[in-house]
């Protein structure tokens, strides 16, 4: 709990970085054009694995299309794409998404009691701390501290960040290394069944 402590208090320090310029929603959504064939033209994919963007939080789109220009977040689907953009692009991209509304998701039935019991509480046998804590009781994220929203997002996309997370293949979440502690404590069938259970998260 300290960890999470300090890395909110960290994070929230450096929220200024990010989504700081005004941003331009129209400019946002004239560039959002080349994003639309994998992120849907409102910014909700119908495609397992790329991510919902539509009503995501400003700073952290933002933090996380600057770390994928500076390889510091390695995604290959999105290779050279972010190249020519400035951090004003990525600020009117991620304003036009976050004034997207996001759609929902659904949980597969027989994973809601175990998604649940790990959302809401963790799994004190093995340290694993409750989601609610960064990402809130609906999944609704705080924007201030640049924690992403994750109700309704993708569940196969969901699952393959948190296992990204745990071999370390993903490892932007800071010094404090918050997910990847979390993640690496995580087995497949609890991954798949937080997937699934915030897949069918309602903000």
């Amino acid at each position: 709990m300290r960890n999470i402590f300090t890395s909110i208090l960290l994070v929230v320090g450096l929220a200024g970085t990010y989504g700081a310029s005004a941003a331009d929603v129209d400019a946002g959504k004239a560039a959002s054009a080349i994003c639309a064939g994998c992120h849907g033209a409102d910014g909700n994919s119908v495609v397992g694995n790329f991510p919902k963007l539509a009503g995501q939080g400003v700073k952290y789109l933002v933090k996380q299309m600057a770390d994928i220009k500076s390889g510091a977040r390695p995604v290959v689907e999105m290779t050279g794409l972010l190249d020519g953009l400035t951090v004003q692009d990525f600020n009117n991209l991620a304003a036009f998404y976050q004034s997207q509304v996001a759609t929902g998701g659904q949980a597969k039935k027989d994973l809601v009691a175990k998604g649940e019991e790990l959302y809401r509480a963790g799994n004190p046998a093995t340290n694993v701390a409750a989601c609610t804590a960064c990402h809130g009781p609906a999944g609704e994220g705080v924007e201030l501290a640049v924690f992403p929203a994750l109700a309704g997002q993708q569940a196969d996309y969901l699952a393959k960040q948190l296992k990204n997370f745990r071999s370390g293949e993903r490892a932007n979440d800071g010094e404090a290394r918050v997910m990847r502690a979390v993640a690496a404590r995580l087995s497949d069938k609890e991954i798949e069944s937080l997937a699934s259970y915030i897949s069918g998260l309602h903000k």
